[in-house]
């Protein structure tokens, strides 16, 4: 943590305040959605798939609209998007509480999403702009942050629904309206250029080296995602009984946490030292594929069956290296993307990114859960744990053949 905490010191105002507030909005988000569906079945009795279509909103308005999150900031400038995203989840996550609905529901479920649309490119463009040649140290630092407030925020939700789940929203929106304040008074502003506000998005969608490294980096988000998915899912069914599965659970959340938080910072150092950037953006995927490949022999070999609790260990070792491979290739991804858009449009770029990543995740868990059924039909356990496995060999092969043809490097 010393590593981490002198790392925090060495940057300005305005990337402190990036970092901490990527934790306290992790905070606030992880403190109530793990919660929400519980409270909309359970709580207000709607049926599952008008729990489904809540949920769906705001996923799809958050993924649906990073692009135009994105060049709504490289127009008007980061500072704005990002006060604009905090108070409009302010009023989001309150209405969540407050109101009982669908209609209601529904909106309150988009301007959650919408929000994250707002910030999530803006709060990115910003801190690689700030970072300026320390863009890989400031997003290892961010990730450690967004880490922690992953960590963090469950617990927190955890103890406020236990006492009434209106009381986690409003908790949670008041965090946004902190953060709001906070950043209206704190955050210096950073104006687009005037070269950006005439630039269109014909400039992003037709820069081929970035979409190719969109495409080829699919796979690696859709292997990260399992550790919401398949993952938990995975755990509860080996843990045997339902409160198991709740502390086998969090174990996996706690365990892919804490790595990154006390490890990030020197894996990066030690990266940035001695590997190319397209290197570690190989490393971290192959990492990743490997994390699959430890619960693919641990199926073939037997070590799955329920009730033991030497069966998690393989799942906890998985989580372990999928959060090594995160933390190998996550800031140097971000610095690549900023390479590739030349310094230009940089929200935008992280926008369509973003919406990029997020189709993908959707495709491969319909995937993942087909390769789930067939499995369970088939009795063959081991099957989705081969078919992530190939996903990230893939993927692996195709940010290498990239990097070899010098097209992560900017034109």
């Amino acid at each position: 943590m010393r590593e981490t905490l002198a790392q925090y010191r060495s940057f300005n105002r305005p990337a402190r305040m990036l970092v901490i507030n990527q934790f306290a909005i992790n905070v606030a988000f992880y403190m109530l959605m793990p919660y929400l569906a519980a409270h909309l079945s359970g709580t207000l009795g709607l049926a599952g798939w008008l729990v489904g279509l809540v949920l769906g909103v705001r996923n799809l308005s958050q993924q649906g609209m990073f692009l135009l999150g994105g060049a709504l900031a490289d127009r008007f400038g980061y500072k704005p998007l990002i006060v604009a995203g905090c108070t409009l989840r302010t009023g989001g996550f309150a209405l969540l509480g407050l109101v009982d609905s669908l209609p209601a529901l529904i909106i309150a479920s988009f301007a959650t999403g919408f929000a994250g649309a707002l910030f999530n490119p803006a709060v990115r463009a910003y801190l690689a702009a700030d970072a300026g040649e320390r863009r890989v140290e400031a997003f290892a630092l961010f990730n450690v942050f967004y880490q922690a407030g992953i960590l963090v925020g469950p617990l927190v939700g955890l103890a406020l629904t236990g006492l009434d789940f209106r009381l986690t929203c409003l908790t949670a929106a008041v965090v946004f309206l902190g953060l709001t304040v906070a950043q209206i008074r704190a955050l210096p502003a950073h104006e687009a250029v005037a070269e950006e506000r005439a630039t269109s998005w014909r400039t992003v969608l037709t820069n081929r080296p970035f979409l190719l490294f969109s495409a080829a980096m699919i796979g690696s988000y859709v292997l990260s995602f399992q550790v919401y998915l398949l993952l938990p899912l995975h755990v509860r069914e080996v843990a045997g009984t339902e409160l198991g599965g709740t502390i086998a659970v969090g174990a996996l959340f706690a365990v892919s946490a804490l790595v990154a938080i006390f490890g990030q910072v020197r894996i990066t150092a030690w990266c940035k030292r001695k590997l190319a950037p397209g290197r570690c953006l190989v490393l971290g995927i192959g990492l990743m594929s490997l994390a699959f490949a430890v619960l693919l022999a641990a199926s073939s070999l037997g070590f799955d069956e329920s009730g033991s609790v030497l069966a998690l260990a393989p799942a906890m070792i998985a989580a372990a290296v999928l959060t090594m491979g995160t933390m190998v290739g996550y800031p140097f991804e971000m610095d690549t993307i900023v390479s590739l858009a030349g310094g230009r449009l940089v929200a935008t770029h992280y926008g369509l990114y973003n919406t990029i990543s997020g189709i993908g995740i959707t495709l491969g868990n319909l995937l993942t859960g087909a390769a789930l059924d067939i499995a369970e039909q088939a009795g063959a356990r081991y099957l989705p744990w081969l078919a992530l496995t190939l996903v990230g060999v893939v993927c692996t092969l195709a940010v290498h053949r990239l990097d070899r043809s010098s097209r992560l490097q900017p034109a």
